[in-house]
């Protein structure tokens, strides 16, 4: 049977079932039936703390109730986007993130490259900034039968902001948990078996630095393993002038990195107690689509979990204008954040109203 909430969406006021959602304690997300545009222009400006979205897939997929993605011509497919995504860009607050991953296509065997198209818009046009392009990799892609190109297993993941200053990021919230250093026979030992003995060594032998460049490098060495003992760094690198290359640059006008190397004849890298941050390539496998009825998109769960845990406060609400089955929904509720989701289909609502039950 289908929920009696949905349909009475058609007959009342968005942002008055909005706002009265602001106030609900409740995680259950809000469920809009309708075109995203219309829904958007009556969210109050500055309300959102995240946009997560995957918009449907130009020409590759018929989505039930149409919409976006059906255009004839793909210029059309992202000026229906960037209709969208202005609406976003009002509902954002000033310290809000929009994350996008949006899948290619090709027309007449030519690669449209659409992600960084729409992208690239969104900067020059609208004044988004681009904080981060991610490569998700899909690890298996679905059928490829063309026997003149390779095989497509990848996805982009943009991140923006409405500001270049003050928008809200936890790093540490994504940190990868280091291990940690211990000390054996009373040496400390880095979380990589760093002991600072290979190190004095090199210092000892290096025919590059001065006595005093050596009696320097000796007594900040020392420092930095007392700092590993201490827990204040999880493990470091030492670079010393002759025996290794700088990191990034050896051009003492682009990197300083480089100068401190020539000026000192050393310099450290220190790795975060609390570990890494993820790099801008995530290995998720796509959504398993086997048992779905409604909704085939791959979009899955784990796509949403470092968005959400780097830029959603606590008492955060994420949105989805093109929320299909829900999934974005699912990820805020299992991360106690509230969120709002848009859809053209009752079908598809119905659907994420269910999985978003099953978790409460």
């Amino acid at each position: 049977m289908r929920s009696q909430e949905l349909p009475s969406l058609l007959t009342q006021s968005f942002r008055a079932k909005f706002q009265a959602y602001q106030s609900d304690p409740s995680l259950a997300p809000l469920y809009m039936l309708g075109d995203a545009v219309e829904v958007l222009k009556e969210l109050p400006n500055e309300s959102i703390d995240v946009c997560l979205t995957s918009p449907p897939y130009w020409g590759k997929r018929e989505y039930d109730a149409g919409g976006i993605g059906l255009e004839a011509d793909f210029h059309e497919y992202l000026e229906n986007l960037s209709l969208v995504f202005a609406e976003v860009q009002r509902v954002l607050k000033h310290s809000g993130s929009f994350w996008l991953n949006i899948g290619d296509a090709y027309k007449n065997k030519n690669l449209l490259g659409l992600p960084w198209r729409i992208a690239l818009s969104l900067t020059d046009k609208q004044g988004w900034t681009l904080r981060n392009s991610i490569i998700w990799h899909k690890v298996k892609g679905g059928l490829d039968n063309s026997k003149d190109r390779l095989r497509n297993i990848h996805e982009n993941m943009f991140h923006f902001v409405k500001s270049p200053q003050g928008y809200y990021y936890d790093i540490d919230g994504i940190r990868s948990a280091p291990r940690k250093a211990k000390v054996v026979n009373g040496t400390v030992v880095s979380a990589t078996g760093v002991t600072g003995i290979r190190y004095k060594r090199k210092i000892e032998l290096s025919t590059e630095l001065s006595e005093v460049e050596k009696e320097n490098a000796y007594s900040v060495l020392e420092e930095v393993l007392q700092q590993v003992a201490n827990g204040e760094i999880s493990d470091f690198r030492m670079v010393i002038r002759g025996q290794h290359r700088t990191t990034h640059s050896n051009s003492q006008k682009v990197s300083g990195r480089a100068k401190e190397l020539n000026e000192k004849g050393f310099y450290f890298l220190k790795y975060h107690p609390q570990g890494s941050k993820p790099s801008d390539v995530w290995e998720i496998l796509p959504e398993d689509t086997q048992k779905r009825q409604l909704h085939f998109a791959p979009y899955p769960i784990d796509l949403c979990k470092i968005p959400l845990a780097a830029t959603c406060p606590p008492d955060g609400i994420v949105l989805d204008p093109f929320c299909g089955t829900g999934t974005t929904m699912l990820a805020a509720q299992l991360f106690g954040r509230k969120s709002c989701g848009i859809d053209i289909c009752q079908d598809y609502l119905e659907l994420a109203k269910a999985r978003s039950e099953s978790v409460l």
